[in-house]
């Protein structure tokens, strides 16, 4: 096996709609620290792939050759122990289109690692998956990961109502808020139907959820035990929150929608710099005077859309 770290340590590809990649780049950011740019990057940071809605695949590298030739000798070290195994080429990568790797080339390459590895390929049900990417110049082999897309599952609530967050922006501004988790407590004070909550405790975030109209906390119950989660949510307004937390996501509620005033929204956001040091806010438009009234500052943006309707969510400390 390997005996030192080859850099880099992770390759991740990831894809999203023209209308997802504002809010698609916000979460890598917030996950990895950098601006990501292409569909395909290395990071040093450890990410489960299933987190993002947008992440595809990750391979852990093992290791990493100037050619094919280089890789297939390398591969001869793996030790299957008994386990079937699958070798993947990932697609995407950085490839000018000239020099593309076609179809049937692929499984070429894929064959041949198989035929350098002793063990029992299973092209269907394997017990080991490796994948082998070209990034930069270079190819990596190593265990690779897909994306299990958990939120799909979460699409379909016992409670739902039209103007509720889709699952998928749900689950990046739980990652924005909470890049890392560990350690972390995190309030949702207006949570509605627990959308947000769904998608935060399904990546095991320490979650609570407030709403101050009875009929919708009882809702949020429903929805999150329906999926197996467990978490309190309590009735009432956030002003009456007395404890302090890491995070908050805020879903603004839209006077578009319902009866809030712009008094009624400041006072949420005043209420909010009160108990967290950090927090997401989703609105239908910028808030700009009204976050900085509040006390806090904007350190990143984005927006979402979906067909003609956008969504503002705006990170702040």
């Amino acid at each position: 096996m390997l005996n030192e770290v080859i850099k880099p340590a992770f390759i991740y590809t990831y894809a999203c709609s023209a209308d997802e990649v504002s809010l698609c780049q916000m979460e890598l950011r917030c996950l990895f620290g950098q601006e990501v740019s292409s569909s395909i990057f290395a990071s040093e940071l450890e990410i489960d792939v299933s987190r993002s809605p947008f992440i595809k695949e990750r391979i852990d590298v093992w290791y990493a050759g100037d050619n094919l030739s280089e890789i297939y000798t390398q591969v001869e070290q793996v030790e299957v122990n008994g386990m079937t195994f699958k070798a993947i080429f990932v697609k995407t990568n950085d490839l000018s289109p000239a020099d593309k790797i076609e179809y049937d080339e692929r499984r070429v390459i894929e064959r041949e690692i198989g035929l350098h590895i002793e063990g029992a390929a299973d092209v269907n049900h394997p017990q080991l998956v490796y994948g082998i990417v070209t990034l930069g110049g270079r190819w990596y082999f190593g265990t690779y990961h897909k994306n299990k897309a958990t939120w799909f599952r979460h699409m379909k609530k016992p409670r739902s109502y039209s103007i509720a967050l889709s699952t998928r922006v749900a689950r990046a501004a739980a990652n924005i808020a909470v890049p890392q988790p560990t350690g972390i407590r995190v309030i949702d004070p207006c949570c509605g139907i627990g959308t947000v909550m769904v998608e935060a405790l399904s990546m095991e975030m320490d979650i609570v959820g407030r709403d101050i109209n009875p009929q919708i906390a009882a809702g949020a119950r429903t929805n999150i035990e329906h999926f197996g989660f467990t978490a309190e949510v309590t009735l009432g307004d956030i002003a009456d929150i007395t404890e302090h937390y890491d995070a908050a996501i805020v879903d603004m509620p839209y006077n578009l929608y319902s009866r809030i005033t712009p008094e009624e929204q400041l006072s949420i956001l005043v209420n909010a710099r009160r108990i967290t040091d950090r927090i997401v806010i989703v609105a239908i438009e910028a808030m700009d005077e009204m976050i900085t009234e509040a006390g806090f500052t904007i350190i990143d943006r984005c927006v979402a859309k979906k067909g003609l309707f956008s969504r503002h969510l705006m990170l702040c400390q």
